[in-house]
């Protein structure tokens, strides 16, 4: 059996192993439609969930005769993480310099309507096999420049509930036939929940449940490759937070790591040995307790000592 905790594995790999009978979770058949967000987009709405308006587009003009206001948001249909591979345009201009870059391979044009959110939300699902699966309640995200920077767990959708927000990533998890984890990313709207992103793999906004959850999003996601019971999702306190380390001018984050940990005893600090580079993920912060805001104070004064922000 082969797993893997990202998706731009390259889909013919991952065919080429099943032909030989290995069974790799999640399959070629589930993955694409992380790979391919215009795959996604469609098979999603065919199954009639909730998405974005949005159509394959060859030039700007087609762009411009989309009909929703500006601004307007373009992606390449494969290959982004992180906002790459998302632009917001403003106009017929930027989008004809946007699109005068190539594109990778296999990738096309996409462009959507610019979503009017309340907040931007989460959710990670865990599916077996034989089909048991549980869901992890909702989290709000908070992105900066398209990374990830900050998430609360659980937090409430304003437009439905909790227990909706699950149901419709379970019946995501299921349409598509993931097996492992699966996360969930949607624009909480007035109208209510849009989808935005999958990803088939343990994700960024579940870090929270390492410390923060009964069973964590990557042993549940072990657990569901291996066809083992799945673990209980629930949050063991009341709130977790957790904050993002972006790479800053602080090479050696060992140094940091101490005094953290010395000024803070409480939090739990995740260190992920990766090269450090301005902007980049190394790392991740979280405190568990009552207070949003006190947690969110504590997470971020660690997170800013790392990446350079204050000295103290």
């Amino acid at each position: 059996m082969v797993t893997f905790d990202h998706e731009h594995v390259p889909l013919a790999i991952v065919e080429a192993l099943e032909a030989d009978g290995v069974a790799v979770y999640p399959g070629s058949a589930a993955l694409q439609f992380a790979q391919d967000k215009a795959a996604m987009r469609t098979r999603l709405a065919d199954a009639g969930f909730p998405v974005p308006r949005w159509q394959v587009v060859q030039t700007s003009d087609e762009v411009d005769a989309f009909d929703t206001p500006w601004p307007k948001v373009l992606k390449a249909s494969k290959g982004g993480y992180d906002g790459k591979g998302v632009w917001i345009v403003d106009s017929l201009e930027q989008a004809a310099d946007v699109m005068s870059h190539d594109l990778g391979p296999g990738a096309v044009w996409m462009v959507e309507e610019m979503v009017d959110f309340r907040q931007e939300i989460a959710v990670q699902v865990a599916r077996s096999p034989h089909g048991q699966a549980v869901a992890y309640p909702p989290v709000r995200t908070v992105q900066v420049d398209g990374i990830c920077v900050e998430v609360v767990a659980p937090a409430e959708p304003t437009s439905v509930s909790s227990a909706q927000a699950e149901a419709l990533a379970l019946g995501i998890a299921k349409e598509l036939g993931v097996i492992g984890m699966l996360a969930v990313e949607l624009f909480d709207t007035d109208a209510g929940l849009v989808i935005n992103e999958l990803a088939m793999r343990p994700h960024n906004s579940g870090h929270w449940s390492i410390e923060g959850a009964y069973t964590s999003q990557f042993e549940n996601h072990l657990r569901a490759v291996l066809d083992w019971p799945l673990g209980d999702p629930r949050p063991r306190q009341h709130r977790a937070v957790m904050v993002n380390i972006l790479g800053g001018p602080i090479a050696d984050l060992h140094v940091a790591f101490k005094h953290v940990m010395a000024r803070d005893p409480g939090l739990k600090i995740h260190l992920y040995g990766k090269e450090v580079r301005l902007g980049r993920k190394v790392g991740h912060v979280t405190a568990l307790g009552d207070d949003e805001g006190e947690l969110l104070d504590r997470a971020r004064h660690a997170a800013d000592y790392f990446q350079g922000v204050i000295d103290e």
